[in-house]
């Protein structure tokens, strides 16, 4: 609830005020109107500044940590909690108006401009520790997002004082010009982050601009603006610190790049060859030259491991093949590694690729690592990649169009990929299935995960579909690519992969006897996987919906 504004009772001057004392109009330069103007210009600028903060916060924590429902949660909860025990606190600096804004400015500009650094910093070199410090990220995440909401918390109060020293008016005008500015320059902070910041900047150099503009604005404002209310004494202590401000700012902006790729060695190994920000995802390559294997990470998790890569595509897409296949639809796969899979079989005639993320595909082409470790299978006359969301453009494609239609996508557990695991997703699919077609679908780790295992497969049932379950094992720890991806959490990453094969009538997984020898996938293990994998099974389970997700 917002407090009618009253005058502060009249007392002795305080140190940081100028003589004149903070109870009196404001000795400004320029004409009360024009002033009035200057601090609604900066409640605006400020307010731009703080939603750019809370989001790169958002953005940084689903990335470094995973599950962005939950980090935002965390991080915007938090910061609301706090802004408001940060208006309660500025309620005793009142009296100190310019100087306390001055300085909460300069604070608010050093802590948000460099949190993304910060956190990034935490994650990728101590994020792997263990022990007291395994929560030792997400702790700092609650720590920055505390820190900064209770100095976004403390300029509403300030400001209110500071326009009322400018020009009395009644409470209710006064609140209602300070929030529309506080609003408007909300709303062009949330837009300019993804729109602009992200895209072209990164998110470090975001945020350290972001600071920079905030320490400008704020200063200026109290250094200039509100410069009588101030003591020789408090007008050079804010012109130090903003300066000292600057300056860490500035330098971390030079040093950003030296940092990132440190950072990137850290979290990756020292073999990172490509990282790019496609505008959908990160994508970092690492190795695949002298005989490194290729490691491929999207947005911080290991989506392709080049030392079992095969154990995987193979059981994805060779028992789906068993049976007719003149035309294969992929749901995802833009590294190609599932479409070399589907060529690899006699009397394929077409192959559709839905893909996202177009970036992917043109690395998957050009890359030398990646193109030959997909046999360049993009380059193949029968495949054709569409840049698509898989659900969109499942809607509107022709039905029982195709024989198999493979589900390479990201974890179910991974909150942007939920949609891409419901039940009317499914029914898409289904609907796309010719006669005697079928449909495989990655559902994640069984061992470490079975409950959203069988809740993918719950689900596959739900669309009308007779489902049989199956999974393969992967040599490498680290391999599979969950919701969660700190170094801790991967280290500790589940050994094998889950599948479901889907079809109207009763699938059975196994190899087709005239089609191509796998490398490592055989009827033995293939059979062992779904054995081991119904010893799993978890009955009763809901199926995921789109108003209704349940990973």
């Amino acid at each position: 609830m917002i407090e009618p504004h009253a005058p502060a009772p009249p007392r002795s001057p305080a140190p940081w005020s100028a003589p004149g004392g903070p109870d009196g109009p404001a000795r400004l330069p320029v004409r009360p109107g024009t002033g009035r103007f200057l601090v609604l210009t900066g409640a605006f600028v400020c307010a731009a500044c703080g939603l750019v903060y809370e989001l790169e916060l958002v953005a940084l924590a689903s990335y470094l940590m995973g599950d962005s429902v939950t980090q935002a949660s965390v991080v915007l909860s938090v910061m609301v909690f706090a802004m408001g025990i940060g208006s309660l606190a500025a309620k005793r600096l009142r009296r100190l108006a310019a100087a306390g804004f001055g300085a909460v400015e300069a604070t608010l500009a050093l802590v948000g401009g460099c949190s993304a650094m910060a956190l990034y910093a935490v994650f990728a070199w101590t994020g792997d520790w263990g022990g007291m410090w395994a929560n030792g990220p997400r702790c700092m995440l609650v720590a920055f997002s505390l820190a900064i909401g209770l100095l976004i918390g403390a300029e509403v109060p300030l400001l209110m004082e500071l326009i009322q020293r400018v020009r009395r008016q009644d409470a209710g005008g006064a609140v209602a010009d300070l929030f529309a500015a506080d609003y408007v320059g909300a709303l062009v902070g949330g837009l300019a982050f993804p729109f602009l910041l992200l895209p072209f900047l990164g998110q470090l150099t975001g945020a350290l601009l972001t600071g920079a503009v905030n320490a400008v604005v704020g200063g200026a404002l109290v250094l200039g603006l509100f410069r009588r209310d101030l003591t020789r004494r408090a007008w050079w202590l804010l012109l130090i610190g903003n300066g000292l401000v600057l300056a860490v700012l500035a330098s971390a902006a030079v040093l950003v790049d030296d940092f990132e790729r440190a950072a990137r060695q850290a979290m990756y190994g020292e073999y990172v060859r490509v990282a790019l920000q496609t505008g959908v995802k990160e994508v970092v390559l690492a190795g695949g030259t002298d005989g490194r294997p290729l490691d491929i990470y999207f947005d911080g998790r290991l989506r392709v491991s080049g030392r079992d890569e095969l154990r995987f595509h193979e059981a994805l897409v060779h028992p789906a093949m068993t049976g007719p296949h003149a035309r294969v639809l992929i749901l995802g796969g833009g590294d190609g590694l599932a479409v070399r899979e589907v060529l690899r079989h006699s009397g394929v005639d077409r192959v559709d690729v839905v893909e996202l993320d177009a970036e992917v595909v043109r690395l998957a082409r050009t890359d030398p690592a990646l193109s030959a470790l997909n046999e360049h299978a993009f380059g193949d006359p029968r495949v054709r990649v569409t840049t698509a969301d898989a659900f969109g453009w499942l809607r509107g494609a022709n039905p029982a169009t195709y024989d198999v239609v493979v589900s390479d996508l990201p974890d179910p557990g991974i909150t942007a990929s939920t949609k891409l695991y419901s039940q009317e997703f499914y029914g898409l699919a289904r609907r796309v299935l010719a006669p005697g077609g079928r449909l495989v679908v990655h559902a994640g780790p069984v061992a470490a995960g079975p409950r959203v295992y069988w809740t993918v497969e719950a689900t596959v049932r739900a669309a009308g579909l007779r489902t049989a379950p199956y999974g393969t094992g992967s040599r490498r720890t680290g391999s599979a690519a969950g919701p969660d991806h700190t170094p801790a959490e991967r280290s500790r990453a589940p050994r094998d992969w889950g599948f479901v094969l889907a079809a109207r009538t009763d699938p059975r997984p196994r190899l087709d006897p005239d089609g191509p020898g796998p490398s490592v996938l055989t009827e033995a293990s293939l059979a062992a996987g779904e054995r081991a994998t119904r010893r799993t099974r978890i009955g009763g389970l809901p199926a995921s919906t789109l108003v209704h997700p349940r990973y």
